[in-house]
């Protein structure tokens, strides 16, 4: 079994900054990719940030230049630094793995989510 677990969420004020970790354990064979979502009360969960262990990433268009997304390989762990943060950013914060294998089933993958932590940012 493939768990991830999210810390950091918190309230700060408007222009501050959180970072976000999530690590994810288990019998974990391999990650391809881990990525962060978000949900706002009364709104679809979306697509934050995404990064390939081979380090391509990819951001939704209103955190470009405010949030970054980096992966520990080593400790299968990803972090979203978000700066300059403003009151629409608030939301729960989801961690996400698309493709994880197993060490029991090393050929099929497997997506995992978080729990969530919750990230308000004050005005």
């Amino acid at each position: 079994q493939v768990q991830l677990v999210e810390s950091g969420g918190g309230l700060v004020q408007a222009g501050g900054s959180l970072r976000l970790s999530c690590a994810a354990s288990g019998s974990i064979f391999r990650i391809s990719a881990m990525a962060w979502y978000r949900q706002a009360p009364g709104n679809q969960r979306e697509l934050v940030a995404f990064i390939s262990t081979g380090g391509i990433t990819k951001y939704e268009a209103s955190v470009k230049g405010r949030f970054t997304i980096a992966m520990d390989n080593a400790k299968n762990t990803v972090y979203l630094q978000m700066d300059s943060l403003k009151p629409e950013d608030t939301a729960v914060y989801y961690c996400n793995a698309p493709g994880i294998f197993t060490t029991d089933h090393p050929y099929r993958s497997l997506e995992v989510w978080g729990q969530g932590t919750l990230v308000t940012v004050s005005s």
